[in-house]
């Protein structure tokens, strides 16, 4: 059973008289003035977990949990690094309440434990934040801009060639384990060496001729692999008995086999049959399946996910929506003050867009919200008396929008919004909102400092 804190405080090093120290010191006495956000963590934790037995160490608290996680996304440490830091810094050994006598956590129990934050909590601890932000006066969220931008996934370029040998090296990889513990799959032969050269011969071709005969051969060794690794899940399952090992192995051997049959299909329709396929069909990464095709301004192509995120004046962001798929701008700028209004019980009085949001209806429906002044930074046929009060109130509220872009580049330069490094797609949502966590907790504790 997980500790929401450590029931006695052990013996903690000093802060530091440092800037930065100063900085974590004002950011610990805002989580500490939020104690609900332990309770929230605790939760995740515990989850699946009876309490009523207890066996083993307790692990890290609630509290050492969610402090590591902000320290890992404030300095963009990997959790080598921070399990390092964690030891050898004072400071951060302070935030994090590890003791002077503590040994640290290593980098395995770290992930663990970090990566058990839902993103779920990661929003109600926002929506926590913004609470104490509206207390302290830091923010209001009366004048909200609101902007999308892409936060990538941690793949290589996907090209046909090189999907096709992921899918023929991750099962061949799987099919050997396979053969390891004793499974015997009928008539298996090694296609790797000849794959990669298909490949390989694939990106040098010269003309499309040899490029589409290399593709032939390595949609041929593909089609073999699929039967081999169809040919193993069947052997699993005919066995005598399946351990957990086997059955382990037989469910991942299936889920690359579906993908497999995906990218088999869209090579053909491609480059054989000189087809078209429309990107919310296409797979693009076989490890992180759910990304997404983003194509920005029809110039920029983006392999992740599209988010839509909402600032207030005082630069916290107010929130943030996940998208899957590619809509279409226009079609989220109400749904994104509706969210304002469930954040704070209201809507907000001025709204800036960007240029994308502009439509007729979506004014409209703004203004019949009781928002007076409605901003879209490109006008599309709109008049600046129509969308605001006066067309001083426009230019200031189109200057104030440009904000939001400083605000996405430093989400993503400091705080690794650029790139999710996590794997699966609740891990990417969680990885998103703790970035806007941390953010928010430098913001408020810039604005305010400690009392």
């Amino acid at each position: 059973m997980r500790e929401k804190w450590q029931k006695q405080m052990p013996l903690m090093p000093r802060i530091k008289n440092h800037a930065q120290s100063k900085e974590l010191e004002i950011i610990s006495n805002i989580i500490d003035a939020n104690s609900t956000i332990y309770e929230r963590v605790l939760q995740d934790l515990n989850k699946g977990k009876n309490g009523t037995h207890r066996k083993g160490a307790n692990g890290m608290s609630a509290e050492q949990v969610l402090r590591c996680a902000i320290v890992k996304v404030l300095f963009n440490f990997t959790y080598q690094e921070l399990a390092f830091h964690l030891v050898d810094s004072q400071t951060m050994s302070w935030f994090c309440r590890i003791g002077i006598a503590d040994k640290g956590f290593k980098k395995s129990a770290l992930n663990k434990n970090i990566k058990a934050i839902s993103d779920t909590t990661w929003q109600m601890i926002n929506t926590d934040l913004l609470g104490y932000a509206k207390q302290k006066e830091i923010e209001k969220g009366r004048k909200v801009r609101i902007d999308c931008t892409c936060v990538e996934s941690n793949i290589h370029y996907p090209t046909d060639s090189s999907l096709l040998w992921d899918c023929i090296r991750v099962l061949t990889r799987l099919i050997d384990r396979c053969r390891e513990n004793g499974i015997k799959i009928a008539g298996f032969h090694n296609h790797t060496r000849v794959a990669k050269r298909r490949m390989l011969a694939i990106l040098n071709a010269k003309r499309k001729k040899q490029r589409k005969a290399a593709y032939r051969d390595l949609i041929k060794a593909t089609y073999k692999v699929l039967g081999y690794a169809e040919r193993a899940v069947d052997a699993i399952h005919a066995g005598p008995f399946v351990d957990l090992v086997a059955m382990a192995l037989s469910f991942e051997i299936d889920h690359y086999i579906q993908l497999t049959e995906k990218v088999i299909d869209q090579a053909e329709r491609r480059v054989m049959r000189g087809e078209t396929v429309d990107a919310q069909d296409k797979v693009v990464s076989i490890f992180e399946p759910h990304t997404d095709i983003i194509i920005k301004d029809r110039r920029d192509t983006h392999f992740g996910h599209k988010i839509s995120l909402t600032g207030g004046a005082s630069n916290l962001i107010l929130d943030c929506w996940i998208l899957e798929g590619n809509p279409a701008d226009t079609d989220l700028a109400i749904p994104m003050l509706d969210r304002q209004n469930e954040i704070y019980g209201r809507y907000p009085l001025k709204a800036s867009f960007d240029g994308g949001f502009a439509s007729k209806p979506n004014l409209k429906k703004a203004k019949s919200r009781f928002i007076k002044d409605v901003c879209f930074a490109k006008k599309r046929g709109l008049k600046e008396t129509d969308m605001c009060r006066s067309q001083y109130v426009y230019r200031q509220l189109r200057r104030f929008r440009a904000g939001i872009e400083s605000g996405i580049s430093w989400l993503k330069r400091c705080l690794g919004l650029n790139r999710c490094n996590w794997k699966g797609w609740d891990s990417f949502k969680s990885y998103v909102w703790s970035s806007i966590v941390a953010a928010n907790l430098l913001t408020i504790a810039r604005a305010k400092p400690a009392t």
